[in-house]
């Protein structure tokens, strides 16, 4: 199993949370409006006339005129025609370094050959997607279960979000307890029970307008890097139906934004066995980016379950995942052939471990 990880120096958490405190309290300085103006004349406007065109159009057709969040920018969203390794062309001709990695899929650049070809080699010989089992679902788990220590069984999703769904489920099964505990600030996708403390902590339900509040019944926060916050949560979730599961980013809320220290993570292990949590590592954003081991092999932890998304899939579509030990990975298991009596969590996905996604995941991996 490789161990090797991206990182050289781990950093000083304590010390980066004191400097983002400063800032958050520091007079906001905002950009000249006559400055901006000028700016937005002279690139957008006189170099992406065509981008302008196309999104005034595209708002008659879809909401805010893109269907990503990411492609919301100032003063319009540029429409991209072309992406090749760590550049972007966009509709006018204009070429830009890529430091998005379409939020962070596209971790080999885009379009890599290693992974195209064999892509393009798929869709010659069998097509996108037949809704039976093909090859490289088995070899596509094989390869993330040897490489993530606590991964034994692998079912794939079509998103994190939906992998995080599916955690939630099986936590529930197996522990037989109501209550997910989040850090505050976490995103772990943006269902019903999970859209609660998003990137701000001790917001709640702030931005989860269109959820209904009574949702949020058996969803609770705690702050980032405070263990003791934690525990007061796990201590008073004994009597109001124990906590199924602590769901962990695990180098911080918001990819890291705000920091953890080092022995955090070992603290929070610590105390989802001590109250009988499993421990849920969202491995989104660290899965095979941080080491081929992921955050939990950097850290030496061992949780439970493994939210696996966006690398997974190489860019491709139908990236998301949910790894862990047999005992709880059982409750996926899909129609009646493994003569478990349990009951098996609700799970689905037409697109669900296409060949594309797992062929394109595979390759992608394999090149890592």
């Amino acid at each position: 199993m490789n161990t090797q990880s991206a990182i050289t120096t781990y950093p000083d958490a304590q010390a980066i949370t004191a400097q983002l405190d400063a800032l958050i309290k520091a007079p906001i300085h905002s950009i000249a409006r006559d400055a901006l103006a000028r700016y937005e004349r002279e690139y957008f406007d006189e170099k992406c006339p065509r981008s302008k065109r196309m999104i005034e159009e595209a708002k008659h057709y879809i909401p805010g005129g893109v269907q990503h969040n990411l492609a919301f920018n100032h003063p319009f969203p540029l429409v991209i025609t072309k992406a090749e390794g760590a550049y972007l062309h966009d509709l006018d001709g204009n070429r830009y370094f890529d430091l998005l990695q379409a939020g962070g899929p596209t971790v080999l650049g885009s379009n890599p050959p290693a992974v195209r070809e064999k892509v393009i080699a798929l869709l010659e010989d069998g097509g996108p997607s037949t809704g039976l089992f093909h090859e490289y679902e088995y070899k596509l788990a094989q390869k993330i279960c040897d490489s993530v220590k606590s991964v034994e069984m692998f079912r794939m999703f079509n998103s994190g979000s939906e992998a995080c769904m599916a955690a939630v489920r099986v936590a529930r099964l197996a522990t037989g307890k109501k209550n997910i505990v989040k850090m505050g600030g976490a995103y772990h996708g943006w269902s019903d029970q999970l859209a609660y403390g998003i990137r701000i902590p001790g917001t709640r339900g702030m931005q989860a307008h269109g959820v209904p509040s009574y949702l949020f019944r058996h969803t609770q926060e705690f702050f980032p890097n405070r263990i003791k916050d934690l525990e007061r949560v796990l201590r008073r979730n004994q009597a109001r139906g124990g906590t199924a599961a602590v769901f962990i980013e695990p180098i911080g809320p918001e990819s890291g934004t705000r920091p953890l220290d080092f022995d955090f993570n070992k603290e929070v292990q610590a105390l989802c066995r001590r109250y009988g949590a499993l421990l849920v590592f969202d491995e989104v954003v660290t899965g095979f980016r941080l080491g081929m081991g992921g955050a939990q092999g950097y850290f030496d932890i061992d949780p439970d379950l493994t939210i696996f998304g966006k690398v997974i899939a190489g860019g491709y579509p139908g990236a998301g995942g949910l790894g862990g030990k047999k005992e709880y990975m059982r409750y996926l298991a899909a129609g009646i052939q493994t003569g478990d009596k349990i009951k098996k969590a609700l799970v689905g996905g037409t697109m669900a471990a296409t060949p594309i996604s797992c062929v394109a995941g595979y390759y992608t991996l394999e090149e890592i």
